[in-house]
């Protein structure tokens, strides 16, 4: 998948769930319906061809929380651009989750 590629229905969906405040793959898995085998892939192709970054968060707020670290991703400008073709594309994105189940705010490219 490269930039100008348009997107499928699961990475459109994918990118949607992250646009919309679902930062990390559980998070995403929970917006979406979709098992990790898909996600997890979509998110890293999705990286790849520049749609969205991801960083890792610190060790210790993962200790405190006792689970393992989490990726966290953002959409970037071109995969603003991306999921503005795709909504357009798929007209019923817009109605899918708009806010993360934590209540995080969407993230920003």
């Amino acid at each position: 998948m490269t930039p100008s590629t348009t997107l499928s229905t699961t990475p459109a969906l994918v990118l949607h769930a992250v646009a919309t405040g679902h930062r990390y793959g559980f998070d995403v898995m929970d917006a979406t319906g979709l098992p990790s085998g898909t996600v997890y892939p979509a998110l890293r192709r999705l990286e790849d061809s520049g749609f969205v970054r991801s960083s890792w968060e610190p060790h210790a707020r993962a200790e405190r929380a006792k689970r393992p670290r989490r990726r966290y991703y953002e959409v970037t400008a071109s995969g603003v651009t991306a999921l503005e073709a795709a909504r357009r594309r798929f007209p019923w994105l817009g109605a899918v989750g708009s806010t993360s189940a934590t209540g995080a705010e969407p993230s920003k490219a």
